[in-house]
């Protein structure tokens, strides 16, 4: 009888070693799906139009923009480093599922950076790349209706005493940056594109957001359009990173994979032009940042 509870136990353990040896064997033969907010692939499909996302050296078009860069980044970074896989993108109205899907080691990695903050509150879960945006190179526009006079009128920090902001206390760097502002009120929406709606039609004055490539760096998505302060910027003190889920069978060789590509990449300054073609890297010289 001993014997065999002894020949049971060894027999689940082989199962439970068969099952996960066969999951790991499935993810290294076929594509890794990661998923995406859709507005963000198909603004990465239209720049890519057709070309080898590991031979894009030049960042300026029309749907560029800093989430797209990162997507580009992230995968140049990883073939550098040696992760030799492929992708295959699962485009949708993701929210914050991509956190919880890389907590539960389902999906590997966010190809959209995150906050080293928000980063932090997960480094149980996930292992964090070296910066892709250093720490003070964020540099936000003001982005309000282009119908809303007042808002694009501010010049200093003590201008904003009169307004409301919306952003989602899950982005901690945003939010704790939107609350230390002299502002009428925060409001909280998670959904990013609600922000944008919200705004465009001037149920709330405005929103933080990354510079845009237009000439005007002006936001349009669908029905949304969205222009910011000129002249004006506020800064994001943190440092964004890629996060990689430590449950995933890849995920500690991605990890290294990734560090060691951005370290090329850096050399190269090709991140910093990256960002800089993209216009979300602006000169500094030619912005009043009012919350310095």
């Amino acid at each position: 009888m001993h014997s065999l509870t002894h020949t049971k136990t060894f027999l689940v353990t082989l199962a439970v070693l068969f099952i996960y040896l066969l999951n790991i064997t499935t993810t290294l033969a076929n594509d890794i799906v990661i998923s995406i907010r859709d507005d963000v692939y198909h603004d990465y499909q239209r720049f890519l139009n057709g070309r080898n996302v590991l031979d894009i050296n030049d960042f300026s078009g029309k749907t560029i923009r800093r989430d797209v860069v990162d997507m580009i980044i992230a995968q140049q970074a990883l073939t550098l480093g040696g992760f030799n896989h492929t992708f295959k993108y699962h485009p949708g109205k993701l929210n914050f599922r991509n956190t919880k899907m890389i907590q539960q080691g389902t999906l590997l990695i966010s190809f959209d950076s995150y906050w080293l903050a928000d980063a932090n509150a997960l480094a149980e879960h996930v292992y964090i790349s070296a910066p892709v945006i250093r720490h003070g190179e964020y540099v936000a526009g003001i982005y309000t209706s282009p119908n809303n006079k007042a808002v694009l009128a501010i010049n200093s920090l003590d201008d904003l005493k009169q307004f409301t902001a919306i952003s989602t206390p899950k982005w901690r760097t945003d939010w704790r940056t939107l609350e230390s502002l002299p502002i009428k009120q925060l409001i909280s929406e998670d959904e990013w594109l609600s922000q944008a709606r919200l705004t465009h039609i001037q149920w709330v004055d405005f929103m933080l957001m990354a510079f845009h490539s237009t000439p005007d760096k002006s936001f349009t998505l669908d029905k949304i359009h969205l222009v910011p302060v000129k002249g004006v910027g506020v800064v994001l003190n943190d440092s964004r990173h890629f996060v990689i889920s430590k449950k995933h069978p890849l995920g500690q060789q991605a990890f290294i994979a990734i560090n060691k590509g951005l370290t090329l990449l850096r050399k190269k300054q090709l991140i910093t032009k990256a960002y800089t073609q993209a216009g979300f890297f602006i000169d500094k010289n030619n912005i009043k940042i009012i919350n310095k």
